[in-house]
């Protein structure tokens, strides 16, 4: 399957107004973006390993104040403000203003691999509108068994996420903005229930929701054809949100270093 060329990635940086970020705080920085891990900023590793996908044609790092980035990231690099209600509006953004194909990826997704990206927009199905990255309970044990992740357990597949989403086609915006109502909505889970329905929300708390019907109420909800897509390496789990997570990342750094080819 071929990739189409001229991709634009997205990388998530900003920080949530008036929440300071523990991850932020730990690392004596201003944003978590900042964060170094095995001496390099965090979104400068993640930039790297973008670069070095041949596929991506150009990349966009968003977040609230773009002077914070100054001087740290390649001229090519286009840095944009961020959405202050979240992330799914800072996407909804990215794909009105570069369209579709969008890679979106996260500034605290420190060890991405160029690879990981690659396995994600080669593997997909070819009627897939939107794919996430994913990666299962067994491989994130296999490769990474002294961290602890959060799971998501469905009936076929017990995953975490990689912070990896491949906007395919046009239609895919509409997931984006299912998301932006659901996060609007947080705070609230009978708004939520009532977005999402709360039949499939039952299911998902009983353990009884599978890959197939979670697709189904997606599209539903969406028309998109939505996908989950596990990845080989279950370090592409792991991101740092959290204090521990900075001194895993740290150790498996030194084996994931990224030449970016340019």
């Amino acid at each position: 399957m071929t990739t189409p060329p001229a991709m634009t990635a997205l990388v998530l940086a900003g920080t949530r107004p008036g929440k300071p970020d523990p991850v932020a705080i730990a690392g004596g920085v201003s944003h978590k973006a900042l964060l170094p891990i095995d001496g390099v900023p965090m979104v400068v590793r993640v930039v790297n390993a973008l670069r070095a996908v041949p596929a991506i044609g150009r990349i966009v790092v968003c977040l609230e104040d773009p002077a914070v980035l100054a001087g740290l990231l390649p001229a090519d690099v286009l840095v944009v403000p961020s959405r202050p209600e979240g992330p799914s509006a800072s996407v909804l953004d990215g794909l009105e203003r570069f369209g579709t194909p969008l890679l979106v990826t996260t500034a605290d997704n420190a060890l991405l691999q160029p690879q990981w990206v690659e396995e994600l927009l080669h593997n997909c199905a070819a009627q897939t509108d939107i794919a996430v990255g994913v990666a299962t309970q067994d491989a994130i044990q296999r490769s990474v068994p002294q961290t602890r992740r959060t799971y998501i357990r469905l009936t076929d597949m017990v995953f975490s996420g990689c912070n990896l989403f491949y906007f395919k086609t046009p239609v895919s915006a509409r997931v984006a903005e299912l998301w932006r109502t659901v996060e609007k909505n947080r705070k609230h889970p009978l708004r939520v229930a009532w977005t999402l329905g709360l039949g499939i929300l039952l299911r998902a708390l009983m353990g009884r929701l599978s890959t197939q019907a979670l697709y189904a109420r997606i599209h539903a909800l969406t028309s998109a054809r939505a996908e989950l897509l596990p990845l080989s390496d279950g370090r592409a789990a792991v991101d740092v949100d959290k204090e521990a997570d900075i001194v895993l990342a740290e150790q498996l750094a030194p084996v994931l270093k990224v030449d970016d080819g340019h």
